[in-house]
């Protein structure tokens, strides 16, 4: 007998890969959401099911209504249940913006909207954990954007102490000497919204293992150049990209509302090659 959910929550798709657990929804102009609850975060906030105020840390790639319209509703829910305030990460751009608009939302809802407000320029970084590092880069897009990478990191022996006797590294290493040095992964990438050159600007985005995109467009009549100004991306995008992606998995959402799900399904299906189709789960 299943029991039976206390809150039903707002409608989301889950998918597993590599030890993390993908979830949310996302269509252009309608929502975007995501959540990988392995590493504690959440990219954009469209919408906000229930079960996603647990996460403490948010990263919004930018501040159009389908990615930030549900903001002060997490906060809320996270006061409300007595969870500790959560961290915010927004382009720095838009700091003053959104801090505004949560102050509106006190005002108007009468209840508190206590969060830490963090503005993020590309290339910083945020430590999730000690294993996990998050960094940050320029997307394009028609307002000021970011993507985020989600590295693994691990200390790993130097190349000259490697194969020296157990005790020697142990005196090393009480003598003061760094014996060891960083090496890191890419994880997991998210673009949020941009144009091919957003993407292109991040060649962690085609290495890690798991990367999370947009692919608004599909039809072969729509224009290219005008969706690209709108910091959009089309299907010929990435089959032209095709031999660069290395990722094991690319999770491709933010369909436009004029398609079917069965359109997008059959477009993709005929126009993938081979290696993109492997390795791509359609977010639909």
């Amino acid at each position: 007998m299943t029991a039976e959910r206390p809150v039903e929550n707002a409608p989301y798709l889950t998918h597993h890969h590599a030890g993390m657990t993908i979830e949310g929804w996302s269509r252009a102009a309608v929502q975007s959401c995501w959540r990988v609850p392995e590493l504690k975060l959440l990219f954009d906030v469209g919408a906000s099911p229930w079960d996603f105020m647990g996460v403490p840390n948010l990263f919004i790639s930018h501040t159009h209504l389908d990615h930030v319209a549900a903001l002060p509703v997490y906060v809320a829910r996270r006061r409300m249940m007595k969870m500790e305030p959560p961290v915010v990460y927004v382009p720095a751009e838009n700091v003053d913006d959104v801090q505004r608009l949560l102050q509106i939302m006190q005002r108007l809802d009468r209840g508190r909207q206590v969060c830490e407000l963090v503005g993020l320029e590309a290339g910083a970084e945020v430590e999730l954990s000690r294993e996990h590092v998050v960094s940050a880069w320029n997307t394009v897009h028609t307002i000021p954007s970011r993507g985020f990478v989600v590295w693994e990191r691990r200390n790993k022996l130097k190349d000259e102490y490697v194969g020296l006797p157990g005790d020697k590294i142990r005196d090393l290493k009480f003598s003061g000497v760094e014996i060891t040095r960083e090496v890191r992964t890419p994880l997991l990438a998210y673009t949020g919204d941009t144009s091919p050159a957003g993407l292109d600007a991040c060649p962690a985005a085609f290495e890690a293992k798991i990367l999370i995109t947009e692919l608004s467009f599909i039809r072969a009549n729509h224009r290219r150049e005008k969706i690209h100004k709108f910091g959009h991306m089309h299907l010929d995008d990435f089959v032209e990209r095709k031999d660069r992606f290395r990722n094991e998995l690319i999770v491709a959402g933010h369909f436009s509302t004029r398609y079917h799900g069965n359109e997008v399904k059959r477009v993709l299906e005929n126009k993938l090659p081979p290696e993109l189709k492997a390795k791509m789960k359609l977010w639909v």
